[in-house]
């Protein structure tokens, strides 16, 4: 099976759980990993944005993937998160992380910087040649500072060998779709967006790699492979009573929400690196009361 048809569906950026002492929860990673295995998504993303990687240690990070692949087991792929703001430093990562056992890399645009058009290309060009592992594009401006156009997208789809696909969080609905009417054949196109998935893969997209995921897999999860058949009346009696929560997680910071969300179903503690926080008392209020009416 190719990598593209493997990674087809719903993956999930998974958080990465502290302990009240700021150190990782391996106990609740497992619980988190089994969880969303057991609710059938198809493949899960280390090392994301949404797993908090900005104040993560090189070690940790390796610490991470290697408990990762020992309780995956090879049961679902894996990708890992490898993005950064310095090429050449991202280019040592390549050399330092465990990537083995990973399906595939996704590698986030240079932030803060706010480099042209060609200076993503080549920096991406450089990531592609140094991955030992197909390369998955992260368009996220909201992040970022730089959108990438749909020209630069298509020209590395087009003229880098190693990389495969894009997972398009710019929320910009007419780039989006340019990408999909000119991409190449395989060329793989992920939402990066929880709320616009049902929309966009009704115009082509494969999947998403979500955070919502992470507190409700089996629904999210469900919500795509009914786009992805093209049962969308059934999709959006998920999708709609997912809205709400979508509005919440993402109210004040990523990963704060969908923390909150799963701290109240027992799976982590409401821990945050700073400089995040966990959510202000109205937001987690009204969490606490979608979830006394909705679970």
């Amino acid at each position: 099976m190719q990598v593209q048809d493997q990674l087809r569906g719903t993956g999930v950026a998974v958080i990465t759980p502290f302990t009240k002492e700021s150190k990782i929860d391996f106990s609740a990673l497992g619980n988190v990993i089994d969880f969303l295995i057991c609710n059938k998504v198809e493949y899960l993303v280390l090392l994301g944005t949404t797993g908090e990687t900005p104040v993560l240690s090189s070690s940790e990070k390796i610490e991470i993937l290697e408990y990762a692949y020992e309780k995956i087991a090879g049961s679902v792929p894996v990708v890992v998160g490898i993005g950064g703001n310095d090429t050449a430093h991202l280019l040592e990562d390549f050399k330092q992380l465990p990537l083995e056992k990973a399906t595939a890399v996704l590698s986030a645009a240079p932030y803060y910087n706010k480099p042209s058009q060609e200076g993503i290309f080549q920096h991406y060009k450089l990531v592609a040649e140094a991955s030992p592992q197909p390369v998955i594009l992260y368009n996220v401006p909201g992040r970022t500072g730089r959108n990438m156009t749909a020209g630069t997208t298509l020209r590395l789809a087009n003229e880098v060998p190693n990389i495969i696909g894009i997972k398009e969080a710019s929320g910009d609905m007419a780039q989006c779709m340019q990408i999909l009417k000119d991409r190449p054949d395989g060329f793989l196109v992920l939402s990066g967006d929880d709320a616009l998935a049902l929309p966009q893969i009704a115009c082509g997209m494969e999947g998403v790699i979500s955070v919502a995921a992470n507190a409700f897999p089996l629904e999210f999860s469900n919500m795509v492979r009914s786009c992805l058949s093209n049962e969308y009346a059934a999709a959006r009696v998920i999708n709609d009573k997912l809205i709400p929560t979508y509005d919440l997680m993402f109210a004040e910071n990523n990963p704060a929400g969908v923390k909150a969300f799963m701290y109240k179903m027992g799976l982590i503690d409401n821990q945050l690196r700073l400089p995040n926080v966990p959510l202000s008392q109205p937001v987690y209020s009204a969490i606490e009361a979608w979830m006394a009416n909705n679970r």
